[in-house]
């Protein structure tokens, strides 16, 4: 099991120091998101959000908090602290920000930034309705389970996409997000096998 120390640990010697891919592309529109590491006790958790059917985009799915990026936000991590608060009412306060993974561009349209954050206790969740229909966590022991992970070649938005899928629970992660979290947990098992 990796602890919370051990993933603190990695998350703040690897984020600065790799070379994260960004993504470039006319017409995307810049958005980010918040990947919630909870350093929960001695194991870490990570936060994900169930969207309503409400939402305009990405109806029902497993998400991270986060969204477009707007004129009041300084950068990509200020987007995603101030769309943590407006879908979650988490004080941008009680997240330290530690570094960005790899860019996405969706078959959407979007150019979506991952903000990893820490946050040091379990935060009381004050959600949107409108947006969030449900909010979980789950142990990163469990998601680095590779009999979770699974993945299937697509065609989606006439781009052939390799598409990754986590089964966890009643929950599938999948998309956008389970590529975040693929870049997270890669980065995680790099650094340990390395420090091995």
């Amino acid at each position: 099991m990796m602890t919370s120390a051990a993933l603190e640990r990695i998350l703040r010697s690897s984020l600065p120091a790799r070379r994260r891919r960004t993504v470039s592309g006319a017409g995307l529109v810049d958005a980010s998101v918040l990947v919630p590491v909870l350093l929960h006790d001695e194991e870490p958790l990570l936060l994900f959000t169930r969207r309503t059917d409400r939402v305009e985009t990405h109806k029902g799915q497993i998400s991270f908090p986060g969204g477009v990026m707007d004129t009041v936000d300084a950068d990509v991590v200020a987007t995603a602290l101030r769309e943590t608060h407006e879908e979650l009412g988490i004080e941008p306060a009680f997240v330290e920000p530690l570094g960005l993974l790899d860019d996405l561009a969706t078959p959407t349209g979007f150019r979506i930034t991952p903000v990893v954050g820490i946050l040091r206790n379990l935060p009381l969740y004050v959600p949107n309705t409108e947006e969030v229909e449900e909010v979980f966590e789950a142990p990163v022991s469990a998601l680095l389970n590779p009999g979770i992970c699974s993945s299937e070649i697509l065609v989606l938005g006439g781009v052939t996409r390799q598409v990754w899928s986590y089964a966890y629970g009643r929950h599938r992660i999948w998309g956008a997000t389970a590529f975040i979290l693929r870049n997270l947990l890669s980065l995680a098992t790099t650094s340990l096998r390395e420090q091995a």
